[in-house]
């Protein structure tokens, strides 16, 4: 079998009745880093690193084998929101793609990260998050924003620890 090594793409939706809607805010980031994919890869894959990227991490633990699709991964979230994060891997093809579902406060996820070798050296790190949710279009979006500040803040940590790994090497 072959297996399309990038994330897939959504196709148009048909029209729904209202009564069928329901709202979908999409994220999308991208960083660039040092490392090569395997670096990266190593570093991103392993989750006792993840608190040094995130103050707002507090347990983080897997049921079943890490990175395997059907494996999960629970991370207990701190202040200011207090939840607990049930992700379930869905894919995994290490170094260049990962995805996962999360739920999480009356939310579902669709996540994926993608490794990309840059011609230039280095690795490009894309990010798309699609999340749906009862809240989602209350609030003026406020999770949404505050979803995107905490993906800004992880990586660009992420990619600082990713930088020195390759300076080191």
């Amino acid at each position: 079998m072959n297996y399309e090594t990038r994330p897939p793409r959504r196709g148009l939706m048909p029209p729904l009745s209202a009564d069928f809607e329901t709202p979908i805010a999409r994220v999308e980031y991208a960083v660039f880093t040092r490392a090569d994919c395997a670096l990266a890869w190593r570093i991103f894959s392993d989750t006792s690193l993840w608190p040094r990227f995130s103050d707002f991490y507090g347990a983080i633990r897997w049921q079943g084998t890490a990175w395997t699709p059907g494996s999960r991964l629970r991370i207990e979230i701190r202040e200011p929101i207090n939840a607990t994060v049930d992700r379930v891997i869905t894919v995994c093809m290490p170094p260049h793609n990962v995805a996962w579902i999360n739920h999480v406060r009356g939310y579902t996820m669709e996540q994926w990260v993608s490794f990309d070798a840059y011609p230039g050296g280095g690795t490009k790190v894309s990010i798309w998050i699609e999340v749906t949710g009862a809240e989602i279009s209350m609030r003026g979006g406020e999770d949404i924003k505050y979803l995107k500040s905490m993906l800004v803040s992880w990586f660009a940590k992420f990619t600082a620890e990713c930088d020195r790994a390759a300076r080191v090497r």
